[in-house]
């Protein structure tokens, strides 16, 4: 932590001292999100429903992600290390030890190229799956959605990847610790693998592919896992953007079996451009996973659920934005508690403020 604030007061003092033009490769950025949660399912214990990670606590003003980020960046190096806190965090990374629950990005890269934009990096990164980030601004939606909850948000490995030099095209390949993992699980011997292609043809649209393969379980017990994750962004207008995605995953019911649990999630978000300070968003999603290999019900059906909500933007100031969010999730099963009673919905409103610096 020593080092960390001394580089950060090294950092200012570069950028208070560089009065001219000159550029200084590190930089410091930041990020906060407070928000409040209406849960109308009333939980006493103020957690949300298990398989929602981010702005997870209701009936209390609280901090999704707060983040103090140094970024170092030339012609052929680059490195990131962000500390980090709040609910999103608890979370999502309740299962690594010590320090690492408090960091949201650590790597280090190197350009392997003087003419092509190929890197080589390592550490810890925000996930190659989904259009997604827990960080709130950048998202359309202010919670995210069920198919972003439930696949990774981080991952730690070794990364190749590659930039066209009209920047039409993003490829990468991954090695990585396992399914969201800093460190592996004990007694788990395979490493896992991930790529991802990106396209951009113009500035309107993108098409991403992304996938995963590996085991999540010790080798004793060791059931394979294949994830597919597709989406595309298309900007129809300067108003009206349109997001389709679809996670498609497989994993087998047991060591050695050809026999496989399957589940998906489609979602389409539409936002529009109000005014030059507004935004609206609209959401529909669905969820399948009868066999609970990603979000166990212990119910005959399975998680089933259907998702909608809508919410409202307004940009405050040029780095802070103001959210509200309203959403209902219905299922097949009863797999939701309202005062002590299984019921088959969840509705809540949610409310949030997003700075960057």
């Amino acid at each position: 932590m020593k080092q960390f604030l001394l580089i950060l007061s090294m950092a200012f003092t570069v950028k208070a001292d560089a009065q001219d033009s000159t550029v200084t490769p590190l930089s410091i950025s930041g990020y906060a999100e407070v928000y409040y949660v209406k849960d109308f399912n009333h939980p006493l214990n103020h957690t949300r429903p298990g398989f929602l990670y981010s702005y997870n606590r209701s009936g209390e003003m609280t901090l999704n992600l707060g983040y103090i980020k140094a970024a170092y960046v030339t012609q052929q190096v680059r490195a990131n290390l962000s500390l980090a806190a709040g609910t999103y965090m608890n979370a999502n990374l309740a299962a690594e030890p010590g320090v690492f629950r408090n960091i949201y990005e650590a790597n280090a890269g190197i350009r392997l190229s003087r003419n092509s934009n190929l890197w080589l990096d390592a550490g810890i990164f925000g996930s190659h799956i989904g259009f997604e980030s827990a960080i709130g601004k950048d998202c359309w939606n202010l919670t995210r959605s069920l198919l972003a909850e439930n696949s990774p948000y981080y991952e730690a490995g070794a990364r190749l990847s590659y930039t066209s030099t009209d920047n039409h095209w993003y490829l990468a390949a991954l090695v990585l610790n396992g399914w969201q993992r800093i460190h592996r699980i004990e007694n788990n011997t395979t490493p896992a693998f991930g790529t991802q292609v990106t396209y951009k043809p113009n500035a309107r649209i993108t098409l991403n592919s992304s996938t995963f393969i590996g085991n999540d379980k010790p080798d004793s017990t060791r059931q394979m896992r294949y994830f597919h994750n597709l989406y595309g962004i298309f900007q129809l207008s300067n108003t009206v953007g349109v997001t389709a995605g679809l996670d498609a995953g497989m994993e087998q019911k047991a060591k050695g079996s050809s026999r496989m649990n399957y589940w998906y999630s489609p979602v389409l978000i539409v936002k529009i451009n109000t005014s030059s300070k507004t935004a609206l968003a609209l959401r529909g999603e669905y969820y399948a996973d009868q066999n609970g290999v990603i979000i166990a019900t212990g119910t005959p059906n399975g998680f089933r659920t259907w998702g909608w909500s809508a919410n409202f933007d307004v940009a405050v100031a040029t780095n802070a934005t103001w959210r509200v969010e309203a959403r209902t999730l219905s299922s097949k099963d009863a797999i939701f508690s309202k005062d002590n009673t299984a019921v088959s919905s969840n509705t809540f409103l949610s409310t949030a403020i997003a700075i960057s610096f």
